[in-house]
């Protein structure tokens, strides 16, 4: 778990090792003359939770048709790069022109039975005002009238429809990416719902964690968070929080701008989250004694300095122009005296 500093790290100067001690107080970390001590003393610090997951595209489409017929041309392979509205594959529409010919000719039918129908009422309602036509025949003519603009409506749905199927005889791209999956070869038999291709834009990935409900109580849609995508440093905006399927925790959605696809859909993602505040040990990183896989630092106890192991966690966020600092873990407790730099 990473931490922030919230604050600048009180500490106590003495003289160099080696020198009588004469002992001050004040400084930061990254004042710490090099080979002087040091008295280590507890900091409040911003705690982090890291939510493990993975980045995925935020536009993804697995494109199909409504249609039954034969595949006639799959015009692109994985990989490919495709802009929004472009052709991808085609399928068979003949049934569908041959069914279009039929409704154009319900679509004649019915606009001249409509335009008699208007003749007819316009002549009634004429006889009508002269009182040579019943209220009664006029009523009649004006419910036919009705009759065949319904109709006429109807047979327009049903060619409005017709292109709308017609639509899916070709494939488009819904939006600018690459191909991903290529279900399908021409002369393969496709059925509604038949999967034909793939595509996916990873200029904004999405990255979706789990986290306890104290974690995400204090999210807020739009917040900005650290993260890191296959170790490599990002920013990610939160998109949203919300109680998982499974219950116990929750589920953080958060975006990463990705628009030059430095980083690839499907990569190992973490989110650091803020939780709360609490206490911490940090020292300054030139403290630090690397022997193997050992990491000490160099206590002082009574006028003698001893080696002591430590462990240590990430590295903390010191403050701008300050040297790097490391939290300790273990081995360390407020009140020590650790040499900085004197190895």
């Amino acid at each position: 778990m990473r931490t922030t500093v919230l604050g600048m790290l009180i500490l106590g100067l003495a003289t160099a090792c080696g020198r009588d001690a004469t002992k001050s107080t004040g400084g930061t970390a990254a004042e710490q003359a090099v080979g002087a001590t040091l008295t280590v003393r507890d900091t409040t610090i911003t705690g982090t939770f890291e939510a493990a997951g993975v980045a995925e595209p935020f536009q993804r489409a697995t494109l199909s048709t409504k249609l039954v017929g034969s595949v006639t041309q799959v015009l692109v392979r994985e990989g490919d790069r495709v802009a929004k509205g472009q052709v991808l594959a085609r399928i068979d529409a003949r049934d569908v022109d041959a069914k279009r010919a039929q409704v154009d000719a319900g679509i004649a039918g019915a606009e001249a039975m409509y335009q008699d129908a208007q003749t007819q009422a316009a002549r009634f309602r004429a006889l009508y005002a002269d009182s040579a036509a019943t209220r009664y025949q006029l009523e009649q003519v004006e419910t036919g009238l009705a009759r065949a603009e319904a109709g006429l409506r109807t047979a327009r749905a049903s060619r409005d429809e017709l292109n709308a199927i017609g639509d899916y005889a070709e494939i488009r791209a819904p939006f600018s990416g690459v191909v991903t999956q290529r279900f399908v070869d021409p002369g393969a038999f496709a059925a509604p719902g038949t999967p034909i291709v793939e595509v996916q834009d990873a200029a904004r990935l999405r990255v979706s964690v789990t986290v306890p409900p104290r974690v995400a109580s204090g999210l807020k849609t739009g917040q900005s968070l650290d993260a890191a995508i296959e170790g490599h440093p990002a920013r990610a905006i939160i998109e949203g929080a919300v109680p998982a399927p499974a219950g116990a925790v929750y589920t953080v959605n958060a975006l990463v701008e990705n628009p030059k696809e430095a980083f690839m859909s499907g990569s190992a993602a973490t989110l650091r989250i803020p939780d709360g505040t609490r206490s911490a040990i940090l020292i300054p990183a030139t403290a630090l004694v690397q022997e193997g896989d050992l990491t000490g630092v160099r206590v002082t106890v009574g006028g003698i300095t001893a080696l002591r192991w430590v462990k240590i966690g990430g590295p903390c966020n010191a403050p701008a122009g300050a040297a790097a600092c490391v939290e300790v873990l273990s081995g360390l407790t407020a009140g020590d005296e650790i040499v900085v730099g004197s190895h």
